[in-house]
């Protein structure tokens, strides 16, 4: 006598049949529902939930984040971007030490906002000197309206540095989350 398994359905797609299930909620859960985890298949509200537990921070860290990367990153952009090699080699190292001061200044506490209105602080910190940079080259001021190639090397430097600064802060305070 042999007895058939009662047919699943997933629980988010009704009409999707499943033999899979939540290893912590045993919810029923399809292939696209399913997140793979070390101990296995778990549904993505399983998934949140424990997330969410690694999210310590406080309201007030977020301003104060916001004002510490954007004093910071103004600081480097008034020295770096001076030589294009000193850009391309300084930036991240500026954008490592950004990151560190805000996790002290936060006292290490995450999440995914924090992380997020840092990078927006460090954009705003690049702004001021990488728009009146843009200003006289872009419209020619500085140089009596002749534009070169060398004419267009401060602004290079700029763009590289709020590139390189910004993407440098993001991916260490937050890490690099691969997603397949």
């Amino acid at each position: 006598m042999s007895s058939v398994p009662p047919i699943l359905y997933c629980a988010n797609h009704p009409q999707t049949e499943t033999t899979l299930r939540c290893n912590r909620c045993e919810k029923p859960i399809c292939t696209k529902c399913a997140v793979l985890t070390p101990t296995g298949y778990r549904c993505k509200e399983c998934v949140r939930g424990q997330q969410k537990i690694f999210e310590t921070s406080q309201w007030v860290d977020y301003p104060l984040a916001f004002i510490v990367s954007g004093v910071l990153s103004f600081l480097g952009s008034l020295i770096l971007p001076k030589w294009i090699l000193l850009a391309i080699i300084g930036s991240p190292i500026v954008g490592t030490v950004i990151a560190e001061a805000v996790r002290f200044v936060v006292r290490r506490r995450r999440s995914k906002r924090l992380f997020q209105i840092t990078t927006l602080g460090v954009i705003f910190g690049c702004l001021p000197l990488l728009l009146i940079q843009l200003l006289f080259t872009g419209l020619g001021f500085g140089s009596g309206g002749t534009r070169s190639f060398f004419s267009l090397l401060p602004l290079i430097s700029y763009g590289i540095y709020a590139v390189l600064v910004t993407s440098t802060t993001y991916y260490r305070l937050a890490g690099i989350n691969l997603r397949f």
